[in-house]
């Protein structure tokens, strides 16, 4: 009987990341949830247990708000776990309000894209052979993304904006990753409108919960577990997937050069406290 494999998954105390950690519990894996609420997580073990048939969940709290809680969850997973087979950057939140992190970054920016890029780089060497999936979104006509400069100020703030700016950022780290570490499947996940929690401390939180047209977290957690279950041979390293083939987004924004330079502005980030105003 085949080895079982280890899944972490970030943001896994609801939404899809806690229907992707129950089916793929069901399947037989190893699923560790890693959740920034204490209570969230529990109940969300809870799930995953019995998903599994009793099988006992790995669980980590941290908050991508602090770089400090990505370095302890890295050093936690290394003494804990031989073999990562799937690192699912799944966690993300938004934010109506322009606010800094304790590391001085953006808070989007830091939760969504500079926390799982510092968590990735932290396991590159257990990932060897394994894939990284990153939940993203598709990305709007609009989308803006300056690579060189990450840190939004809080002049003409826009919560909307931000979360983009920082999904849009998943891609290009996927794109950037995949020509890095040849030797890791690196992939970015357009799950669909689904009914999440990713507001609920916003507005936004109305529309992600009743809106009629949203798909239940289930549906588009069954993305997320393809792109973690798939042969490698299905998929497309670098690429971001949704229900079918690979998406193109557009090649002014993303490009090879845009995430060769959101790949450094990133490492200068994460290296030390911000210095951009």
């Amino acid at each position: 009987m085949a080895e079982p494999r280890t899944i972490v998954i970030t943001g896994a105390s609801s939404g899809i990341g806690l229907a992707a950690a129950e089916q793929l519990a069901a399947g037989g894996d190893r699923v560790v949830l890693v959740g920034r609420d204490e209570r969230r997580l529990a109940i969300a073990v809870d799930r995953v247990r019995a998903a599994g048939r009793g099988a006992e969940p790995g669980r980590f709290q941290a908050d991508f708000e602090r770089l400090a809680d990505v370095r302890a969850l890295a050093d936690h997973l290394l003494a804990t776990y031989p073999r990562i087979d799937v690192l699912a950057n799944n966690a993300g939140m938004t934010t109506m309000s322009h606010r800094r992190t304790v590391d001085g970054h953006e808070a989007t920016i830091q939760a969504n894209h500079l926390g799982p890029f510092l968590l990735s780089k932290l396991l590159r060497e257990r990932l060897r052979g394994s894939r990284i999936v990153n939940t993203s979104v598709r990305p709007g006509p609009n989308v803006r993304l300056d690579p060189d400069r990450l840190d939004r100020d809080g002049r003409r703030y826009n919560g909307i904006a931000a979360y983009q700016t920082s999904k849009a950022a998943n891609v290009l780290f996927a794109m950037e990753a995949a020509r890095r570490w040849p030797d890791i499947l690196s992939l970015s996940l357009h799950p669909g409108l689904a009914r999440t929690d990713i507001g609920r401390d916003t507005a936004l939180r109305f529309f992600f919960r009743y809106a009629p047209f949203l798909a239940g977290p289930e549906k588009s957690a069954r993305r997320l577990v393809r792109l973690a279950t798939a042969p490698a041979d299905e998929l497309t390293s670098g690429a971001l997937h949704g229900p079918g083939d690979p998406i193109r987004p557009n090649p002014r924004v993303f490009n090879a050069d845009n995430a060769a330079r959101l790949w450094a502005t990133s490492e200068a980030a994460v290296a030390g406290p911000a210095t951009q105003p």
